[in-house]
């Protein structure tokens, strides 16, 4: 019997790597942005490559969706277990916790890297005649890469609201079943395109859509733009129903080779209408392109997506002490990297290596310095209890009996 389905009290392995992996391919997504041919980053290097262009286009589109189909079936999963309650304290706690307890030290270190390489640039002192900083308002607050967090507690919030008057009016389960029914049903081949059209129709009603950035991230302000409520909503509330519906991880399980197929081929028709691995980083405005590019690159997020669910299904369902270490970790990586990322991005551009080689020890050194930061600072200390729920004691030495006295 696959392991996905063989008990709902069961961890689910292959989902709890796909989770990890998401958070840690933003290293990857991240470092990559300093290689690209076209410039979108603050230390753009001169080593580029459009084979890196194609690595953020595919990395950026699926892991996101990944991650918020799991945070539903997981926050489903978890309400179920703890009630209403209880997982509002959980949530308070390892959500919001570190989203606003940890955002006042990345954000300032983040600051102190870009104020470190303008000093390297105007000779070794701190300039003084740069614009002042724009205000912060409920607008234009800057959640850096800790908006996904923001986003869960939306999210969240919204589930706890809805689930309340379902349940009052949902007494003999009527309701439930026909919910549980219509999961039934959009689970199939056909998945990725019902998923897709919200979506297409949110890209295509977007303002100033950049094709190649795909769904637009909402990194600054409180209220996060439609595009990004949309896709995240949507693979979000997916989540929700296969954890009604456990039988159905099943299914999609073994439609791997379709969903993979189906992602290949719409991932890399969305990459050539969003103008190639050197694409032109400006609005599509002509409607009559930006229809067709909203509804392909919706439903190659969603066959990604898919793809990327049912092959960790498949691959990745039996328990592995590596893949559990980092799922572990993952949290913690995601939430210093950023600034970890834009001092070795500094440190390496003067370097004479190739952009792959770059990218390597780019994200090496990041992952090799978060691990370390994780395994000292957190798993066995009140912030592993604080970030992951539980701390892991240290390992105590087992006392070796003493040798026998000789006759």
């Amino acid at each position: 019997m696959s392991a996905t389905i063989a008990d709902r009290s069961d961890r689910l392995h292959g989902l709890d790597a796909l989770r990890g992996g998401a958070l840690l391919l933003g290293v990857v997504l991240h470092a990559s942005m300093s290689y690209m041919p076209t410039p979108i980053w603050l230390f753009p290097d001169e080593q580029t490559s459009p084979v890196d262009s194609g690595l953020f286009f595919a990395i950026h589109l699926f892991r996101m969706t990944s991650f918020f189909l799991i945070a539903g079936l997981f926050a489903h999963m978890m309400l179920a277990r703890r009630g209403t309650w209880g997982f509002i304290r959980d949530r308070l706690g390892r959500i919001a916790g570190p989203l606003f307890g940890l955002w006042w030290v990345v954000f300032p270190a983040f600051i102190a890297v870009i104020v470190w390489k303008a000093a390297i640039d105007n000779g070794g002192a701190i300039p003084t005649d740069g614009p002042p900083p724009p205000p912060l308002t409920l607008e234009t607050f800057p959640l850096l890469h800790l908006w996904f967090l923001w986003v869960l507690l939306i999210l969240y919030a919204a589930v706890l609201l809805l689930r309340a008057p379902f349940a009052a009016l949902d007494r003999d389960g009527a309701a439930g079943r026909l919910l549980d029914r219509l999961a039934g049903a959009l689970v199939g081949p056909w998945t990725p395109a019902v998923m897709a059209a919200p979506l297409a129709l949110a890209l295509w009603f977007t303002p100033d859509w950049i094709p190649f950035f795909g769904i637009p991230t909402p990194d600054r302000g409180f209220v996060p733009n439609p595009a990004a409520l949309t896709a995240f909503g949507s693979a979000f509330g997916l989540g929700v129903l296969l954890d009604r519906r456990r039988d159905l991880l099943g299914r999609i399980e073994r439609l791997w080779p379709v969903f993979t197929v189906m992602a290949l081929g719409a991932g890399a028709a969305a990459l050539v209408l969003a103008g190639g691995p050197v694409p032109p980083l400006t609005p599509m405005i002509d409607p009559q392109l930006k229809a067709p590019t909203a509804a392909l690159y919706a439903l190659a997020v969603f066959a990604s997506t898919l793809a990327v669910t049912a092959l960790s299904l498949r691959f990745l369902s039996g328990y592995s002490a590596v893949r559990r270490y980092l799922a572990d970790a993952s949290y913690w990586v995601y939430i210093v990297h950023l600034p970890l990322v834009m001092v070795g991005q500094v440190l390496m551009l003067d370097a004479p290596w190739p952009w792959f080689a770059k990218l390597g020890v780019g994200v090496g050194g990041v992952m090799a310095v978060s691990l370390l930061s994780y395994e000292l600072l957190v798993r066995h200390t009140v912030m592993g209890r604080w970030l992951n729920g539980r701390r892991v004691p240290w390992r105590r030495r087992v006392a070796q009996p003493a040798p026998a006295p000789a006759e």
